[in-house]
């Protein structure tokens, strides 16, 4: 059975590449335009690891992966930020949150597949 990553970010298009990617090497992938959207999707729907971005409206994403993190059901679902944002003190709060990757963009396909594979337990 495929693994389900979720890819929460604002811009579409963005969703759009991280998709094909994530669908390319053989994930279900589910989609959510910011951190509410995706708590809610996450209610109804098991994923194996989600993929976030930082700088979004209405939640964003360090406060989604605290968010995330306070439910026992998605307490060890794995985060990888994708994101913008390189300063250190932004990463120490990301992984503060619990997140366990950061990726900045722009990025290459290959270097997330390869952060989602280390992630992704079998």
């Amino acid at each position: 059975m495929a693994k389900t990553i979720m890819v929460v970010d604002d811009s579409a298009s963005l969703r759009q590449v991280v998709h094909i990617a994530l669908k390319g090497a053989g994930y279900d992938v589910v989609e959510a335009a910011d951190g509410q959207i995706a708590l809610n999707k996450l209610d109804a729907q098991k994923v194996n690891l989600i993929v976030c971005d930082v700088n979004m409206p209405n939640m964003d994403g360090i406060s989604f992966v605290r968010e995330l993190k306070q439910k026992p059901s998605h307490k060890f679902t794995p985060v990888i930020m994708l994101t913008t944002e390189s300063q250190e003190e932004k990463k120490r709060e990301g992984q503060a949150a619990g997140a366990k990757a950061w990726v900045v963009k722009p990025f290459r396909p290959e270097v997330l597949l390869g952060a989602v594979q280390k992630l992704v337990l079998p």
